[in-house]
């Protein structure tokens, strides 16, 4: 039981702005059923309801046990809150700007949830955006190994090595690229695209089974290079669910854009920024990110 009392204690903390915009509605108005009161004050059902999603989410389970920990942490938390106001901890200015800040997250979270709700992106607008990214891309993709050495000597007798029978992957272990050294120079498949110019185009120039018979330069040094498998990129029907948050994402980069090309924006400050920020969109699943430059 204590562990469940902890787990609901920090699952509160980070919805105490979502649980006060509920208790704080005229209870004559509200249609919740009311949990408990507290000095007059009701917790209502739709509180409740936000922390058990909450909690689902991450894997808490609804159980009656739950449910009475959950509503004793919401007593507390209103006593607590009563106390704070009766002090008067809620005038001070630190607390103030902080619940604001709190209240507009809450705002803007829901502003993004509805955004995504009212702008389901077309096929159409899947199928264009998919033709974007593949004519920036390619139509293939190459499964490769790299190992990334200082010196253009180093990669030439790594070479050398290969030639004499050397294990790629044994060498590979060495490779200044720690991230595919541990995976003996595997970097997976990737579009040439995903990668800086120079080793770009020595991937495009291989074939299946080939590595490459010159060492390659590029700003992280110098790279011998393993094509070991080459196939078409994936079909729009393939990845055309893991475009809807792109898509999403520029609209609503678009909205944003239109809001504030309307509003009246003063900076006053010399930090003001060099182009606007957007926003991210939530809770809506990222496509996967591009592998890292080599």
């Amino acid at each position: 039981m204590r562990n469940v009392k902890a787990r609901i204690a920090l699952l509160a903390l980070g919805t105490l702005v979502l649980l006060n915009a509920c208790n704080a509605q005229d209870d004559k108005k509200s249609t919740d059923a009311v949990l408990a009161t507290v000095n007059g004050t009701a917790i209502h059902q739709s509180a409740m309801d936000i922390l058990m999603r909450q909690g689902a989410a991450q894997g808490a389970p609804d159980t009656p046990e739950v449910r009475k920990a959950m509503l004793d942490e919401l007593v507390g938390r209103e006593l607590a809150r009563q106390d704070a106001v009766k002090q008067g901890l809620d005038k001070r200015p630190e607390v103030k700007q902080q619940i604001e800040l709190a209240n507009q997250a809450v705002l803007v979270n829901a502003f993004m949830q509805d955004f995504v709700k009212t702008h389901s992106p077309t096929d159409d607008q899947l199928k264009a955006e998919y033709d974007k990214i593949k004519a920036q891309i390619g139509d293939k993709q190459y499964h490769a190994h790299h190992i990334l050495v200082k010196t253009e000597k180093e990669a030439k007798d790594i070479i050398a090595q290969l030639k004499k029978g050397a294990k790629f992957e044994k060498l590979a272990s060495k490779s200044l690229d720690q991230g595919s050294a541990v995976k003996g120079g595997d970097l997976g498949y990737n579009a040439p695209s995903a990668y800086v110019p120079p080793f770009a185009q020595a991937l495009a120039s291989l074939k299946k089974g080939e590595t490459t018979k010159a060492p390659v330069q590029t700003q992280f040094g110098w790279h011998v290079i393993r094509v070991d498998d080459i196939k078409e990129a994936p079909s729009f029907e393939e990845v055309k669910k893991n475009l809807a948050p792109r898509v999403e994402q520029e609209q609503l980069r678009k909205y944003l854009d239109e809001l504030r090309s309307k509003a009246k924006i003063e900076y006053k400050t010399a930090q003001a920024p060099a182009a606007p920020v957007t926003i991210p969109v939530a809770p809506a699943q990222k496509p996967a990110a591009p592998a890292d430059k080599k």
